[in-house]
């Protein structure tokens, strides 16, 4: 069952009504339609100063939010068997909440990578794996916050925020030019520590479903679903670019 939403976080920025997630998400397709058409007979803009304060911006931010998530959460002794959430008002409570909103937050920030995208005329990144897991991670931690701040949903905020350091990382390395190019060959050990991130969230998010474990399981049913969409969509991604490109 879905539990009630949390008062801690409902007064909190794009927390208490669906509407403007909505509304940026409809912005966003918006955008993702209508901007190439924009851009069809103007040149792509260069950006490269604003991609690497971009890019450091948001190592930097993925950095805070994993500090956070593994700080709090060994300090509040969490399990990463079951882990309820905590809604009183206690330090270590409100500080998972916190980061789990900046977390959710992050994702707003990152539809900014499609924009560039499409600024920069590099309409061929803009694909529909591109697109569904910028879309819908939105709605997902806009619920995570507003229902379950905390609790077994912070092994997926920590982990991806991990995997997102270094992908910025990468980002930031690749937006210095091509004179780095050299430097860029683990692309795809990138991409399978991405996939590893999903097969361990998805067996973080199963396991309760056959235990007794006081966390909602229609968001373990979820995320376990939606992880195993981004597994199968990753995993054509890898064939696509590592193994039918070498070919």
């Amino acid at each position: 069952v879905f539990c009630f939403s949390d008062p801690r976080t409902d007064p909190w920025p794009l927390v208490h009504s669906p509407l403007p997630v909505t509304l940026l998400f409809a912005s966003y397709l918006f955008l993702v339609a209508l901007g190439p058409f924009y851009m069809r007979q103007r040149k792509p803009l260069k950006l490269r100063g604003l991609m690497i304060a971009y890019n450091l911006a948001m190592m930097t931010l993925s950095s805070y939010m994993f500090y956070e998530f593994l700080v709090t959460s060994l300090l509040d002794n969490y399990s990463y068997l079951c882990q309820p959430v905590d809604y009183s008002r206690s330090e270590l409570g409100m500080r998972m909440a916190r980061v789990c909103w900046w977390f959710f937050f992050s994702k707003v920030i990152e539809l900014l990578d499609t924009v560039f995208f499409i600024l920069r005329k590099k309409q061929e990144q803009v694909t529909f794996l591109h697109v569904y897991h910028h879309g819908t991670m939105l709605f997902n931690w806009w619920s995570g916050v507003k229902y379950v701040p905390g609790g077994q949903a912070f092994f997926i905020g920590m982990l991806n925020s991990f995997v997102h350091i270094f992908m910025y990382g990468y980002y930031a390395l690749a937006s210095l030019g091509p004179q780095m190019h050299r430097y860029l060959w683990w692309k795809r050990y990138l991409t399978i520590m991405q996939l590893c991130q999903f097969v361990a969230i998805a067996a973080h998010s199963s396991y309760n479903l056959f235990t007794e474990c006081p966390f909602p399981d229609g968001f373990n049913i979820a995320v376990f679903l939606y992880i195993l969409s981004l597994i199968v969509l990753f995993l054509h991604f890898y064939y696509q670019t590592y193994t039918r490109g070498k070919q």
